[in-house]
């Protein structure tokens, strides 16, 4: 196990969660599942945790009640390398219950952010080109989905 893994607290769809997100992203499995004994604090026999693999990055979703939510102070960053990469993932994360925001970013139908990105817009957002960026930046402001060939677009002016 590594030392740091996200751990995501669900009320008790853990184990429906952690099928969703493996169904999305490519080299990922559903590794171990932990079950609550007759001591609790869930019903003996329910799921308690179950580690997950997206894409070489291990997660642990846990069944720990309706006590806690998800907000937007924690996200989850896609980075994609292509527009079809970016459909996808916006397409399959924001499904049957999803929302989509600002900027790339939208919440999975568990609550959980998550921002859709293009691998290289912290590049053209640091450029040394201060014009460069800003235009970048007012783009990328306008937009719900990433739209790569926009930022392209803004980029060169």
């Amino acid at each position: 196990m590594k030392k740091i893994n996200p751990l995501l607290w669900f009320d008790s769809e853990a184990e429906q969660a952690a099928k969703f997100y493996v169904e999305i992203f490519k080299n990922s499995k559903i590794g171990k599942i932990t079950l609550y004994s007759e001591d609790g604090p869930g019903p003996n026999g329910s799921v308690m945790t179950v580690e997950f693999t997206l894409d070489k990055v291990d997660f642990v979703a846990l069944n720990g009640g309706p006590q806690f939510k998800f907000t937007e102070a924690i996200s989850f960053s896609v980075n994609c390398e292509t527009q079809d990469e970016i459909d996808h993932f916006w397409e399959k994360l924001s499904a049957d219950g999803g929302s989509t925001g600002r900027c790339g970013w939208l919440k999975d139908k568990f609550g959980l952010s998550w921002q859709v990105n293009p691998v290289f817009l912290g590049d053209m957002l640091a450029d040394r080109d201060a014009e460069k960026a800003n235009r970048v930046m007012k783009a990328m402001m306008e937009m719900d989905k990433i739209d790569i060939a926009a930022l392209e677009k803004a980029a060169m002016g």
